[in-house]
């Protein structure tokens, strides 16, 4: 390896150990942003899904750590890597990105200008990261009981979210194009919360309120099964969504105990799933 790249490889590491002395759960990355670690299962004849259960390096996000001693060994298990990556919503910052993107033809900073007076929310002082083609990448903090899916282009073309089970290029990362940097004057602020207008815009769309008699019935042993169908990563999604249908179609008092069961089911604690299933109350306007 050159020494170019080597010395690439060690400011990655040192700038990801000083993000993880912020509470953020990184991993190391390659010059195409990608996740520097292979698969360990690229090669199985039939790949199972597994989100590090088999105990061995190579699961992209799945393997972010705030830990140093596992951050290190990431690392030198990756030397070729030059950047690293920011899990998203992980605890304590639960952090959500907003991914003000450059493609021809858009302006997203417009774009979120425009859905700030439309749906009247301020961005606040936050952290801000510059990629090398001029796009920004905005850091927001997420409540600890709601989990924000990845997408792009749904809120506008140009803006790209990433949520749980995503990840942002840390700042200090050198990839083909060029290194990412924090905005001046934003490298010490903390990730600001992400305001309940947006936040509700980054959700998935509610359906059309439709009301339905008190009994479950048909709709209400689906919503369970989706639960109950859920994988790890996804349990406290799939939670959230049905919970919020069921509050919607007006048989979510009903629901309550059935998608507590179906969540206990899935692997989620009693005390997650009933906490998952409030918000989602609180969120289609319910009491809990």
């Amino acid at each position: 390896m050159a020494t170019t790249d080597r010395q690439a490889t060690t400011l990655a590491l040192a700038h990801a150990l000083s993000a993880a002395e912020r509470g953020l759960a990184v991993i190391p990355l390659s010059r195409t942003k990608l996740p520097a670690l292979r698969s360990p299962h690229h090669d199985d004849p039939e790949p199972q899904p597994c989100h590090g259960e088999c105990g061995r390096l190579g699961h992209g996000v799945y393997d972010a750590s705030t830990d140093p001693a596992r951050i290190r060994e990431l690392f030198a298990a990756a030397p070729r890597a030059t950047g690293y990556g920011i899990a998203c919503g992980l605890p304590p910052h639960h952090l959500i990105g907003v991914d003000l993107d450059t493609k021809v033809g858009t302006d997203s900073s417009a774009a979120l200008r425009e859905l700030a007076l439309r749906h009247l929310f301020t961005i606040p002082e936050t952290v801000v990261v510059i990629t090398p083609s001029g796009g920004r990448h905005l850091w927001l903090s997420g409540p600890p009981d709601v989990v924000v899916p990845n997408s792009a282009g749904r809120l506008a073309p140009g803006i790209d979210i990433r949520g749980a089970g995503g990840y942002l290029v840390g700042p200090g990362s050198r990839t083909e194009h060029g290194v990412y940097d924090t905005a001046p004057g934003t490298a010490h602020l903390a990730p600001a919360a992400c305001p309940p207008a947006l936040l509700r815009l980054l959700l998935p769309p509610p359906r059309a309120h439709r009301p339905t008699p008190a009994a479950a019935g048909d709709h209400g042993q689906g919503l369970v099964q989706f639960v109950l169908a859920a994988h790890e990563g996804q349990r406290n999604t799939r939670l959230f969504w049905a919970a919020c249908r069921a509050y919607e179609d007006g048989i979510g008092p009903a629901l309550v105990d059935p998608l507590v069961e179906a969540a206990l089911n899935a692997g989620l604690t009693e005390r997650e799933a009933r906490a998952t299933i409030a918000s989602a109350a609180r969120m289609t306007g319910h009491r809990p």
